[in-house]
């Protein structure tokens, strides 16, 4: 039976009581093996344990998104500046050059196309394929409270038994339905689930109320989404948020390839992940970096 004590508020998260991690600089995973923790090392820098992953997977269901029509033309030139490259393996094939040193986290789930109901997706990715292109994770949706919620949450069990057997970690998605509220409850429900069953990492929206709850009470690394495209200013403090109530690191996409100034912005993402910047400070070092662009 569900607890009701569940829903209640008031809870004890020590937001401000860090979780240790014996064996390993990343949180919760000290206990995996030593392929699984040198792929999640490639992804996370090991200086800091941050990330800034550039998430350009968007077309695999709703097609060519503006900033993302030509791949080669306007993504290939940003990827020397992110840690990971967040992708399906369509793109990597076809766009991304062989030479890219970057680790690749690939897009694991498909299906529904924007026509359609979102949470129907399916694994849509063998794990020898994913060897083949030498993937440092893989990323999946979990659409906790959608009308496929059983099956986007067995998609995910199963790959991550499948990674378990390979050595390469699962990232896991947390989708919001359009009837879902985007409140700290509904994303530590979600996360906590993810982790809970197996996921070594979770991506997951920012909040401005109790972020710092989702990631204390969430026993693996959290990535922020980086969601619709918003002002260069709102962006960047979004991440610098994200990062200081303990945010592992960001997954941003049309933040920065819908940005006036790609590059920039990318940069500026990296100033505020790694280096603690200020978003005022940061905005003023994109800017100055768009100038010299124009």
């Amino acid at each position: 039976m569900p607890d009701p004590e569940a829903a209640k508020e008031g809870k004890k998260f020590y937001e401000d009581v860090p979780m240790k991690t014996p064996g390993f600089f990343l949180k919760g995973s000290g206990a995996l093996d030593w392929g699984m923790r040198n792929r999640l090392a490639r992804i996370f820098n090991p200086r800091d344990a941050h990330t800034v992953m550039l998430a350009i997977d968007h077309g695999y269901f709703q097609g060519p998104t503006t900033g993302l029509e030509r791949v080669d033309l306007n993504i290939v030139p940003l990827v020397p500046y992110c840690d990971a490259l967040m992708l399906t393996r369509g793109i990597l094939r076809s766009t991304i050059p062989p030479a890219c040193a970057q680790p690749i986290v690939m897009r694991a789930s498909g299906g529904p196309s924007i026509l359609k109901e979102l949470s129907n997706e399916e694994l849509a990715l063998d794990i020898e394929d994913a060897i083949r292109m030498n993937v440092s994770a893989l990323a999946i949706q979990v659409f906790i409270g959608g009308e496929f919620e059983t099956r986007s949450v067995h998609n995910m069990t199963r790959l991550v038994d499948i990674g378990l057997r390979y050595g390469i970690p699962v990232m896991a998605v947390t989708a919001v339905g359009k009837d879902m509220a985007r409140d700290a409850k509904y994303f530590r429900l979600a996360c906590r689930i993810c982790a809970e069953l197996g996921a070594h990492v979770v991506k997951t929206y920012y909040v401005p109320q109790g972020f710092d709850t989702i990631t204390a009470s969430c026993p693996v690394p959290i990535v922020m989404a980086g969601g619709k495209k918003l002002p260069e200013l709102d962006a960047l403090t979004m991440a610098y948020n994200a990062i200081q109530q303990g945010a592992a690191g960001v997954d941003m996409g049309r933040n920065i390839f819908q940005s006036d100034c790609p590059v920039g912005m990318i940069k500026a993402i990296r100033k505020v992940v790694h280096e603690n910047m200020k978003p005022a400070e940061a905005l003023e070092y994109y800017q100055v970096l768009k100038a010299k662009k124009a």
